[in-house]
């Protein structure tokens, strides 16, 4: 896969997804590539987007939506192998690769849920998701900022619209992104790193309000991390 494929996808490194995600990158490695414990094989959780032929793990930007809300189920108490199940499951309703990360799931997924918990006899998840406002609350909440086309997540704002933050895999490769310039938040912030925020503004022929509110993304970024 050539840069010109990747154009619209968007691109991640699992350190890179973990700096936005706040998800550990060995562990992103592992749900994406599958992985061995005491013999015993464990496949990926899905498929990612990106493959450029060297046998490492790239996301897109639709794993990085799927990556969010499957973390989130995980923080709730459901192991990767069952995440799995449900995405397996979902794919025949939603009829997408990246089902968790839908509108469709955003109403639908509880019911696959349940589904896929009743027939493993867990009690412990039919107990979580029996409880309709426990999964409403860790969808809505990994899929808050994010904007649909369609069914399927579009573009993200990972502060709020008001903050002219965005991560949009049709611009900068998915890169997280001041919207008026179309400039790299890290950029900006390591501009005024070295230059200072005055400089660093006039130097990229934007205003300083812009160049803070950068440092002030990134700063949070490394500070969640």
């Amino acid at each position: 896969m050539n840069n010109d494929n990747l154009v619209g996808i968007g691109v991640y490194t699992p350190a890179e997804a973990s700096r936005l995600l706040g998800v550990p990158s060995r562990k992103i490695s592992r749900w994406l590539k599958g992985h061995e414990i005491k013999g015993r094989r464990y496949e990926r959780l899905w498929r990612p987007q990106v493959d450029i032929g060297d046998d490492r793990v790239y996301l897109g930007f639709r794993d990085l939506m799927e990556m969010r809300t499957a973390f989130a189920f995980m923080q709730a108490g459901v192991s990767a192998i069952m995440i799995r199940k449900a995405i397996e499951e979902a794919k025949k309703y939603v009829a997408d690769e990246r089902p968790l990360s839908t509108t469709r799931f955003q109403t639908d997924g509880r019911s696959i849920f349940l589904e896929v918990a009743d027939e493993n006899d867990d009690p412990k998840l039919l107990d979580l998701f029996k409880k309709q406002y426990t999964f409403k609350r860790i969808v809505d909440q990994s899929l808050k900022g994010v904007e649909f086309d369609g069914i399927a997540p579009s573009r993200w704002w990972p502060l709020s619209k008001q903050k002219k933050i965005v991560v949009d895999p049709q611009r900068s490769f998915g890169q997280p992104i001041d919207t008026e310039s179309g400039i790299p938040t890290a950029v900006l912030a390591s501009a005024a790193n070295t230059e200072g925020l005055d400089r660093a503004a006039k130097n990229w022929f934007v205003t300083p309000a812009t160049v803070k509110r950068a440092v002030e993304f990134e700063h949070s970024l490394r500070k969640a991390a």
